[in-house]
């Protein structure tokens, strides 16, 4: 039988989308056929070629469809490529809403104009993935038609993720996987980690990924004095973040935002300990002193408390890694999640062509 196609609209160098596509090859037998935009965002001047990528880019994706003539149009971000597949002609769609509401940032003078481009495809998708609860909050305040969105997050191959950890515990041993841009605040941690130095508490920390803040950042930890001590390891292949991850005993992130973080399921399959920013995305997963640590945007005093904290507290965090990791495989296993995702698909194809 030949293989259904599937035109993929996002960049695929990101570590979910390639999730998502190897996904649908493994539990969907399809063919994923790609287009992203080409132009980087790194300055002002790309920033506006990229606009300008953007608004004729549908006339690409048109083409494209002409010559492969794919099954389903497929897309991330509901305010960009979203927006494109919508535009496309192909049916069936699916958008993915990738942040809390994707309408981001929030006082951007392109705000009402993002707004009405995420009605739109909205409104001429056939299937919406929310990757978790907290992204329904806004679908529902835009009267989404619900009926069309499927709650549940890609998952993360507990296979390479594996339920084991190698952290010496005599120390901190934390780690960072988020990309090194102003939202992720890895200044805050670095101002923590800085305050446990000066207390004398031993500690190592990884920061996985790159991004436009890489030399700021290393400017800050050497002017904290904590240079030493702090491993920018840059852009890694996506198999060695297992072994980073099972040689750790805490992982943190601080975003100002957050829709579902596949970073955050990885390091709990991996045991270890969350302290992440108390904001909704997080809160879905995450309870205080429960089988984490919450904390306010912004607030280093507070993380570094609450690190000293949960490292003295040995036994809490060795509940709390154990339940973590029932709840993922339970909650986000890529083997189950990928193939209820897949199944959809077929179903969604074999609808609109009949």
């Amino acid at each position: 039988m030949k293989k259904k196609k599937i035109l993929f609209l996002g960049e695929t160098y990101r570590a979910d989308a390639i999730t998502w596509m190897n996904g649908l090859r493994e539990f969907g037998d399809f063919e994923i056929i790609t287009w992203e935009l080409k132009t980087p965002s790194n300055s002002n001047l790309n920033r506006i070629l990229r606009i300008f990528e953007f608004l004729f880019a549908i006339f690409k994706i048109k083409k494209i469809s002409r010559l492969q003539k794919p099954d389903m149009i497929i897309a991330e971000r509901t305010t960009s490529y979203g927006f494109l597949a919508a535009l496309s002609g192909v049916k069936p769609v699916a958008i993915a809403q990738q942040g809390r509401t994707d309408l981001w940032p929030e006082k951007s003078f392109s705000f009402h104009l993002k707004k009405m481009i995420q009605k739109y495809a909205f409104q001429k998708a056939d299937l919406i993935h929310a990757w978790g609860p907290v992204m329904t909050v806004s679908m529902k305040e835009r009267n989404v038609a619900m009926k069309k969105v499927l709650v549940l997050s890609k998952g993360i191959d507990l296979k390479k993720f594996k339920n084991i950890n190698s952290a010496n515990p005599s120390k901190i041993n934390a780690v960072v996987t988020r990309s090194l841009l102003p939202e992720y605040r890895h200044d805050t941690i670095l101002k923590a980690f800085s305050l446990l130095n000066e207390e004398g508490t031993d500690f190592s920390l990884t920061i996985i990924g790159d991004g436009n803040q890489l030399t700021n950042l290393k400017d800050l930890a050497r002017n904290l004095n904590i240079e030493k001590k702090v491993n920018f390891t840059g852009r890694i292949a996506n198999t060695e973040l297992p072994k980073i991850l099972q040689a750790s005993n805490f992982y943190i992130s601080m975003p100002i935002t957050e829709g579902v973080s596949a970073s955050l399921f990885e390091a709990m399959a991996c045991n270890c300990f969350p302290i992440v920013t108390d904001i909704a995305g997080n809160r879905s997963w995450i309870q205080h002193r429960k089988n984490g640590q919450l904390i306010p945007i912004d607030d280093y005093e507070k993380l570094a408390s609450e690190l000293i904290w949960s490292f003295e507290n040995k036994d809490f965090r060795e509940e709390a890694v154990v339940k973590n990791r029932k709840f993922v495989e339970k909650n986000a296993d890529y083997n189950i999640n990928m193939k209820i995702i897949s199944e959809r698909y077929h179903e969604l194809i074999n609808t609109t062509k009949n």
